[in-house]
C-alpha cells in the first residue's frame, strides 16, 4: 500500500528489531503498560524511525502479534522436530511444552492473551493465531502422545495435559514453586497415561 514503507532488506531488519523489542517488553512487562515509546527506546531507535514503520499503536500492534505468532510456532515446531528415542512419548511432551511455556514468544503471547480479555480489538486480532495454534501447531505434538488412537477421550487427554500445564504456568506459588510444579506436573503424566490407555478410562473417563 502507499502509505507503508518500501521493505528493502534494511527496513525489513529494523521493522525485526522493532518487533523483537515489543516481544520482549510484552513478556517482561505486559501488554497495557508498554507505549510505542518504550519499544522504540529499546529498539534503540528515534521517535521519528519507528513512526515510519508503524505510525499508529493499532499497526505496530497488528503486525506484533504475526511476529510473535510466528515465533512461538517456530519454537514449537523445532522443539518436537527432534528425535526422542527411549524415552515415554505422552511425557516428553509434557516436558516440552512445560518448558515452552516459559520461552518468550509464550510469555509475550499470554500477556497478549491476558490483556484481550478487556480489550474486544486486541482479541480479534489473536483470535486467528488462537485457533491456528490450537488445530495445527498442538497437533505436531500429540500424534506420538495419543497412542489409544482418536475420539473424544484422547482429545480430552490432549486438552488436559495442555490446559492444566498452562494453568499451572500462570499460577502464583507463594511457597515450594518449584516442588509443588513438579508434583503436579507429575499427576499431569499420569492421568494423561491413563486416558491415553486403550480401554477403559480408569475413573477418569465416563465412556
Amino acid at each position: 500500500m502507499s502509505d507503508q514503507p518500501r521493505l528493502t532488506p534494511k527496513s525489513q531488519r529494523t521493522r525485526a528489531r522493532i518487533l523483537d523489542a515489543a516481544m520482549r517488553l510484552f513478556a517482561e512487562r505486559g501488554y497495557g503498560p508498554v507505549t510505542n515509546a518504550d519499544i522504540a527506546d529499546v529498539a534503540n531507535l528515534t521517535r521519528g524511525a519507528m513512526l515510519y514503520h508503524f505510525p499508529t499503536r493499532e499497526a505496530l500492534v497488528e503486525a506484533a502479534v504475526a511476529h510473535i505468532q510466528a515465533a512461538r510456532t517456530a519454537l514449537f515446531e523445532a522443539a518436537f522436530d527432534k528425535p526422542h528415542q527411549d524415552v515415554d512419548t505422552a511425557e516428553h511432551v509434557i516436558d516440552i511444552y512445560w518448558a515452552l511455556l516459559h520461552e518468550l514468544p509464550f510469555l509475550a503471547f499470554r500477556s497478549l492473551e491476558a490483556a484481550a480479555r478487556s480489550d474486544a480489538a486486541l482479541q480479534t486480532l489473536l483470535t486467528p493465531a488462537l485457533e491456528e495454534f490450537d488445530r495445527a501447531e498442538m497437533g505436531v505434538a500429540t500424534p506420538g502422545m495419543l497412542q489409544a488412537g482418536s475420539g473424544p477421550r484422547l482429545q480430552a487427554s490432549r486438552d488436559l495435559a495442555r490446559f492444566a500445564l498452562e494453568g499451572l504456568a500462570l499460577a502464583k506459588l507463594t511457597y515450594d514453586a518449584d516442588g509443588r510444579a513438579e508434583r503436579l506436573i507429575a499427576v499431569i503424566k499420569r492421568a494423561t497415561h491413563m486416558l491415553n490407555r486403550r480401554g477403559a478410562g480408569h475413573g477418569l473417563w465416563n465412556d
